[in-house]
């Protein structure tokens, strides 16, 4: 096994070393040189950050896209790693890689936006569900047992435990677990025409109680007893013009009325 500087065992047997590299990169001016010596130390530490990556496959991101991912971070560690500092590279490019894929899953696997303490108690729930799980072989460990063991009250734990499915949204048309048919979509209110119709009469009362009266009787004939124009003429002996023009009188100054009261 090779030993860092720090005379520290390494934690991957098969770490490369990368140590005259890095002093060389410190040195060199950017240009293809050292863009190549880069690339190659890059490629020596994939295998690292690839196993980085595969400790968190099954979350709901394929394993390519983590490898990707993964490497992002590496490229990160490798441009911003100051040898002088005495500390090995692996010390610092593992948390480093580590957070790029964190920050990911942050970042990209929510379909909704998720407050950042939300995604903390998930996963604080989800670590210590993992762990009571190897001391209660046979069953889920409880809410209470969860609570206790993360250090959360057990409200803190439904929030979490709520946020563990929570990656993606269902569809509208999704079908409602235990029907027949019956669609996510179904189950949401819609806007009742009904109120707007309240609205609208409200507005309008006192426009219609300031018309003279004749022109309020012409208003109901119309509108409330379906009389056509002709019949209204006929009712209040005036000409059938008469009756239209008066009409458009009355929708002209209701509606001046209502838009001045907008305004």
């Amino acid at each position: 096994m090779r030993v860092t500087a720090s005379t520290k065992p390494h934690p991957h047997d098969d770490a490369p070393d990368t140590g005259e590299s890095f002093e060389r990169l410190a040195t060199l001016a950017d240009g293809p040189e050292r863009r190549a010596l880069r690339d190659e130390v890059v490629r020596s530490w994939l295998p690292m950050a690839e196993r980085i990556a595969v400790r968190f496959r099954g979350r709901g991101e394929s394993l390519e896209d983590l490898y990707q991912v993964a490497a992002l971070g590496l490229v990160k560690a490798v441009d911003h790693y100051d040898p002088a500092r005495g500390r090995a590279f692996e010390a610092y490019a593992v948390p480093t890689i580590t957070g790029e894929i964190k920050r990911h899953f942050r970042d990209h696997m929510w379909t909704l936006h998720v407050p950042r303490r939300v995604q903390d108690l998930r996963n604080r729930v989800r670590v210590a569900a993992k762990e009571l799980g190897q001391t209660t072989p046979g069953r889920a460990p409880t809410v209470a047992e969860i609570a206790a063991h993360a250090r959360l009250t057990e409200a803190e734990v439904r929030t979490g435990m709520e946020a563990l499915e929570c990656f993606t949204a269902l569809s509208l048309d999704a079908e409602v677990a235990g029907t027949d048919g019956y669609a996510l979509g179904d189950s949401l209110g819609r806007s009742d025409p009904g109120y707007d119709l309240v609205v609208d009469r409200a507005a309008v009362g006192p426009c219609l109680a300031a018309l003279p009266e004749r022109e309020r009787t012409i208003l109901y004939l119309r509108f409330f007893r379906g009389m056509t124009q002709s019949r209204i003429a006929e009712q209040l002996g005036i000409s059938q013009m008469h009756v239209s023009r008066l009409l458009s009188g009355c929708f002209d100054r209701i509606r001046e009325e209502l838009l001045a009261e907008a305004r």
